[in-house]
């Protein structure tokens, strides 16, 4: 008689970290003072400071994180100070 085959146990699943939802301000350079929230009924996500008062609003998908909403702040904010740098030469 021959042996039985040792049937191999699964991999445990990966726990996946969870992003952070408060940033540092990009204005008034406070950290943990920047909150974002995401409204999936009316989509759209909010990222605004405790500190400074400063908002910003965009549009968002069923994906969208809050690191994502962040991001879209920083990279309007630099967009809005390369277009002020280039009218002022």
């Amino acid at each position: 008689m021959g042996k039985r085959k040792a049937k191999t146990k699964p991999a445990p699943k990966k726990r996946m970290d969870k992003l952070d939802t408060v940033f540092c301000c990009p204005f008034c350079n406070h950290g943990s003072s920047v909150e974002c929230r995401i409204d999936m009924k009316n989509l759209i996500g909010e990222a605004s400071c405790m500190i400074c008062q400063e908002n910003f609003s965009t549009t968002v998908t069923a994906l969208t994180e809050p690191i994502d909403i962040y991001s879209e702040w920083i990279d309007e904010c630099e967009r809005v100070n390369t277009l002020e740098d280039d009218d002022g030469n």
